[in-house]
């Protein structure tokens, strides 16, 4: 839990609405506070008086507070609630011990109103209850579900409209010579002219991408490129650390020879962009070219060979990321598969798994050699281990229809208990008396089979019957990645030996739990 700065007034406030939440009735809704902050400046509303604002407003509604979830220094525009450390936490795996989530203003909860859309949906689908108290949020009343649509309704209109006129942009952009919208390849720069933007020579990114011309030409991978590149501290594109995928997308784009180029359709994603034409059908010239078709066709081979010859990303095919690790430094182990032809046309591969700092002080760590051998091994090891587990899934489980039986047939034995005593309408009464009793006793006898436990909201744990041996059958080694992730397994390789690592609460681990959110997105 993040700790919060309290002055000696501010403890006696929550002394004192903690006393007056004491007198609330056992059944009182219960409420979960979430208190957000990016910075604490001082025009900000610090922690506190968020949550003593927001314990006033749980005692206005005639919640009981069960928890308060504080996230600070987390921006609501790069972490979803979700997402957020003890937020998401209530929300992913506490759900059953809150009613309602209040925060204090919308913009403490969320920044994007598609966030504001999926929690939304999220409460109607688990039957909770979002509500703020400095804006009129309220899924509670009906003016408060009123001003949440008309929200999400406007923001739906106002991002159809930021789209439009994005595409409209871009396609006046694709017209004209002039740079008007978009981030120029690595390599250049606009600069403003008196006739608007042009694209110009960035120097140095230059110098750099002919420094990379020159090392394909002398046989060097891409990989190793990029590993001088971070060890010259050469900055990317991103401003980080340099990889192979990155620079062959810049290496393939042909605005390096100045056309204006156009991205291809998500269904092809993966594809290079493509040149865009103008009316007459001729390809776009915008600025001068860095490398002239000849050079650049010269590196669309060189890059295809590497990748032939089982250098390039295609010859890496790496599996159990996250789990095979380095013994020495504990980074993951990759597979590299090197192909070598030999003087009669035979070919030599060779492929191991190699750490990611392999290359790097202190590590320098060794090849394992037979990648695919060390991952039969893993996978032996782990069924053997594991494989007799069962295959549990968690599901929430709401306790309200249970909740409204035991309330019913209390009440009705109520009546029928104050119907047999003296002076009641079933006392005495012979058959009347007698049909009393057996139905006391039937609704007794229900009432006592009612577990406590399942009148109130759970997560409920069911097997499906299947053992993970069959499980992975079924569904493959990329599912066996997926679970061995999840339960914090490592397969930890050092020079003379391997360790298998397994949690001690792996059981719990790997229970299956239902990602809302991500199934959403």
């Amino acid at each position: 839990m993040q700790e919060v700065d309290w002055t000696a007034t501010e403890l006696r406030e929550l002394a004192g609405l903690e006393e007056r939440a004491k007198a609330l009735p056992a059944d009182a809704p219960r409420a979960l506070l979430s208190v957000r902050l990016s910075v604490l400046t001082d025009e900000t509303t610090s922690p506190a008086r968020q949550e003593l604002d927001l314990r006033r407003f749980a005692l206005l509604r005639g919640c009981r507070v069960v928890g308060v979830a504080r996230d600070l220094n987390v921006s609501a525009t790069k972490v979803p609630p979700w997402k957020r450390p003890e937020l998401g936490d209530w929300i992913n795996n506490r759900a059953p011990e809150f009613d309602q989530i209040l925060f204090w203003k919308l913009d403490r909860f969320v920044r994007r109103i598609s966030d504001l859309h999926l929690m939304i949906e999220w409460c109607k689908d688990y039957k909770k209850v979002l509500a703020a108290d400095k804006d009129p949020i309220d899924l509670d009343s009906a003016y408060g579900e009123m001003m949440v649509t008309m929200i999400a309704g406007m923001a739906r209109i106002e991002a159809a409209n930021t789209g439009v006129r994005l595409e409209s942009l871009w396609k006046y952009a694709r017209t004209t010579a002039r740079w008007v919208i978009g981030k120029p390849v690595y390599g250049y720069k606009s600069l403003d002219t008196s006739d608007g933007k042009r694209l110009v020579f960035d120097d140095f990114k230059v110098r750099v991408l002919r420094w990379v011309f020159a090392m394909l030409k002398r046989c060097r991978s891409v990989h190793k490129i990029t590993q001088i590149l971070n060890r010259a501290q050469v900055p990317s594109p991103h401003g980080g650390t340099w990889y192979s995928r990155n620079l062959k997308s810049i290496l393939d784009n042909p605005a390096l020879q100045g056309f204006r180029t156009v991205r291809p359709p998500k269904s092809a994603s993966k594809d290079p962009s493509r040149i865009a034409y103008d009316t007459d059908g001729k390809p776009m010239k915008i600025a001068e070219a860095i490398f002239n078709k000849e050079e650049f066709d010269q590196i669309q081979d060189l890059l295809k060979a590497r990748e032939k010859n089982g250098t390039g990303a295609k010859g890496k095919v790496s599996r159990f990321l996250g789990v095979m690790t380095c013994g020495r430094c504990s980074e993951n182990l990759y597979k590299h598969v090197n192909k070598k032809k030999r003087k009669n046309g035979a070919v030599k591969i060779n492929d191991a798994l190699r750490c990611a700092s392999r290359t790097k002080v202190p590590c320098g760590g060794p090849s394992f050699p037979g990648a695919d051998s060390w991952y039969g091994t893993l996978t032996g090891t782990v069924l053997e281990e594991l494989g007799d587990y069962e295959v549990v899934h968690r599901q929430y489980r709401r306790g309200a229809e249970n909740l409204a039986r035991v309330t019913e047939l209390q009440e009705s034995i109520k009546h029928y208990i104050a119907g047999l005593a003296p002076g009641g309408i079933y006392h005495n009464s012979g058959f009347a008396t007698k049909q009393a009793e057996k139905t006391l006793r039937a609704m007794n006898t229900e009432l006592g089979s009612i577990d406590p436990d399942s009148t109130m909201d759970q997560w409920e744990y069911k097997s499906t019957g299947l053992t993970y041996r069959e499980h992975w059958s079924k569904l493959g080694m990329t599912q066996m990645e997926e679970d061995l992730v999840r339960a914090g397994i490592k397969f930890v390789m050092y020079e003379d030996r391997v360790e298998l690592l397994i949690p001690d609460d792996v059981k719990k681990r790997l229970v299956v739990k239902e990602d809302y959110f991500r199934k959403q997105l």
